[in-house]
């Protein structure tokens, strides 16, 4: 399976700006720039992006575990935080932080917590990230 995406810039780093677009279509010539990835101007920026992949495919995994171990959530809710540091002249992503609420009937906290770390390490895109992850797993209600 291959999924694309591409980028298009013109102009410097700083004044320029450019546009993604994902073969899905969810993301048609989105605008992105250096105002919408370090100053928070409205736009998207890659690091959202990692984020937003990170947090998906994450709960995804959880989901495929819990369904595994005979387990149906009812919710489960996760915000990725994806942290850009600076890197001698450039930068890297240095964390991804996973927040996880769930909302699983019959689940007990050792299990959750087991089946929640081992989606953490085998969902793909943690695989791909070369940073620190975190992840804080708790359920609620």
């Amino acid at each position: 399976m291959i999924r694309k995406a591409s980028a298009v810039w013109h102009g410097t780093g700083r004044a320029g700006s450019g546009h993604l677009t994902s073969d899905s279509g969810v993301l048609a010539q989105t605008p992105y720039s250096f105002r919408t990835r370090f100053e928070n101007e409205k736009g998207t920026n890659p690091e959202e992006l990692v984020a937003a992949a990170h947090a998906g495919c994450f709960t995804m995994a959880l989901a495929f575990g819990l369904q595994a171990a005979g387990f149906t959530p009812t919710e489960l809710s996760t915000e990725a935080s994806v942290t850009l540091e600076q890197e001698g002249q450039g930068f890297r992503i240095s964390k991804s932080a996973l927040t996880l609420r769930a909302k699983v009937p019959n689940l007990d906290e050792a299990a959750f917590a087991r089946i929640a770390g081992e989606a953490e390490k085998n969902c793909p895109v943690s695989k791909v990230l070369n940073a620190a992850i975190t992840l804080d797993a708790k359920l609620i209600g």
